[in-house]
């Protein structure tokens, strides 16, 4: 914990609590929120999620993105813990990259404790996280912060909404939910704690607005399980493959409920559905009897009416169940007209071209393929706007802030509130990086910037967004790349022929004589530029320049150009090239 060299007498005057969006406002995804207290003398910051969102086709090859957290890094030493609200990726994916630069105890519940425990042992097997435990109805205090865990419905069990009390007021965190009576676990949003809230006064709500266009409720998870029942006697027949996220819980019991009152086993596919099915089996989540699991590669032993084959995919993810199967790469599943295929997801934005291919790849295989939202094959976990409202009524905050949504979400979200009472002027419609400021004696204010990008995540490399990398391989997807390799002494003067060698580049039939034209000019291009000393700088950017002229002329390609000198050094016994890469 820091400490500022400040007289106490003059804490009051400097105490202020300050709520600080990273991530998660004005987009679905990378979820992040900061809350920090100074009194003058402390400085305490709490984190709450640490969300990732998935690339779209702008950026090729990147894994995911997550919130920027230089400014966390540079006040390491004054963050007392990231508090999980609840395990999906959207608020728990950027824990890989951010727990080892901050180190810092990790809150939450035992199965999104548990969900984050598997991923980190494929990310960081050798990184021993500071977990502590929580459930709903407990209150633990972190600082000057005493926080109670309140139990709320949503598309995965053990999700949690976040009373925070501090000196300065309470503020309440809703996480994701929706007001479902009916939730497949049993387990309610807690009305009556978000009721006790309010009683208590609320200084500042942050909720959810994923959902706040719709108008109305959303539907009750439980109304899938009709779905299923209805799509299973449809198809008796057949062989049923489910796809859906790994971490949908509650789907994957509606499925197991079903394919019992069918008569079928149960075989899943995918390492992350294996792996949370094992995991929510064994802290309760998930019950199953386990006769009715077999292996995936047990399922040749049965029929095709006696089976279901639950699987990842649902997304169009290129190395899930689901996506081999179609292309006909699974080595255990092969699809045909036996098989009945239902798609128990919503496409996240972004996804859709990947989503349909898959679809067309599955019908061309002979499968019936079940996917269309009229066909109530998926509920959303998010609230809708009259639960919104009910939120705001229940706990009747001073201030509002809407998060978790893109900025029309956001607008809508306001205008809820509006409708039910809390002036304009107590609303603050944010952006990532904005910095909104409580004190004692004046109102908040919505006042400077932090430092509040995106990482990009590439295997084991994160870059900025921004990264120039980036830019070369849209460039490089959309046109193709030619090399061209060049050898030269230390003069400069060309010690062996040209070497051109194309990836992804369009060339017309005269194919020959456009690479005779860039062997000629390539080599040209050396003598000219040959002399006392070789200059491979000079050199490359010539190299470019004259290519890309002959291209042009030729009106033969847009194609990325990159020129690779060797320079032979005579000091060097071993007569190794110097390489420059560009």
């Amino acid at each position: 914990m820091a400490r500022n060299n400040h007289n106490k007498n003059n804490s009051a005057d400097r105490e202020k609590l300050c709520f600080v969006p990273l991530g998660g406002l004005g987009e679905i995804g990378k979820n992040m929120y900061v809350l920090e207290y100074h009194d003058g003398q402390n400085d305490e910051f709490i984190i709450i999620d640490s969300g990732l969102k998935f690339p779209d086709s702008e950026l090729p090859g990147v894994d995911y993105i997550v919130p920027e957290i230089s400014y966390l890094e540079a006040n390491r030493n004054k963050i007392l813990a990231i508090i999980l609200t609840h395990g999906h990726e959207d608020h728990t994916g950027g824990l890989p990259y951010v727990l080892p630069r901050l180190r810092v105890p990790l809150y939450g519940t035992q199965l999104t404790l548990g969900l984050v425990r598997n991923k980190l042992q494929d990310d960081l097997p050798t990184f021993r996280p500071d977990y502590r435990e929580i459930r709903a109805g407990d209150v633990i205090k972190i600082g000057s912060f005493t926080i109670r865990f309140i139990a709320v419905a949503h598309s995965i069990p053990d999700c949690v909404a976040l009373s925070i009390e501090t000196p300065l007021g309470r503020i309440l965190h809703t996480g994701d939910f929706k007001l479902d009576s009916t939730p497949v676990d049993g387990r309610v949003t807690d009305y009556g704690a978000f009721a006790e809230e309010g009683d208590k006064g609320v200084m500042l709500l942050c909720s959810d607005s994923t959902n706040a266009e719709r108008i109305g409720f959303t539907p009750s998870e439980r109304i899938i399980s009709g779905t299923l029942e209805t799509l299973f006697r449809t198809y008796r027949n057949k062989r049923i493959i489910i796809s859906s996220f790994a971490s949908n819980v509650h789907r994957i019991q509606q499925v197991a409920d079903i394919a019992a009152r069918f008569n079928r086993k149960i075989a899943f596919m995918g390492r992350s559905m294996l792996r949370n099915a094992e995991l929510a089996r064994e802290t309760g989540y998930l019950k199953i009897d386990s006769k009715m699991i077999i292996q995936i590669d047990e399922i040749w032993k049965y029929s095709d009416n006696q089976l279901v084959i639950v699987t990842t995919g649902s997304q169009g993810e290129p190395f899930s169940g689901l996506v081999t199967m179609s292309r006909g790469e699974n080595k255990l599943v092969e699809l045909g007209e036996h098989d009945a295929v239902f798609l128990l997801a919503s496409v996240i934005p972004g996804n859709e071209k990947l989503v349909n291919n898959t679809i067309n790849r599955l019908f061309a295989q002979g499968c019936e393929v079940v996917y269309e939202k009229e066909r109530q094959i998926h509920v959303s976990g998010h609230a809708s706007s009259e639960e919104l409202k009910i939120m705001l009524n229940l706990t009747r905050p001073r201030y509002f802030v809407p998060i978790h949504g893109e900025y029309k979400h956001m607008v809508r979200h306001s205008q809820l509130a509006i409708e039910t009472g809390i002036p304009q002027r107590n609303i603050f419609l944010m952006n990532n990086g904005d910095i909104l400021t409580f004190t004692r004696n004046t109102p908040p204010k919505k006042q400077g910037h932090v430092p509040s990008g995106a990482v990009i995540v590439d295997g084991n490399a994160a870059g900025s967004i921004k990264s120039e990398v980036l830019k070369e391989r849209r460039e490089i997807g959309e046109d193709g790349v030619i090399v061209i390799a060049v050898a030269v002494d230390e003069k400069g003067k060309l010690m062996a022929p040209a070497a051109v060698e194309t990836q992804g580049v369009f060339i017309p039939e005269d194919r020959n004589d456009i690479f005779n034209e860039i062997y000629a000019v390539s080599e040209q291009t050396v003598t000219e530029l040959s002399g006392k000393r070789a200059n491979p700088e000079a050199l490359r950017r010539a190299l470019k320049s004259r290519v890309m002229d002959v291209l042009r002329k030729r009106d033969t390609s847009f194609a990325v150009v990159l020129p690779v000198v060797s320079v032979k050094n005579d000091n060097d016994n071993d007569n190794i090239f110097e390489k420059d890469f560009f």
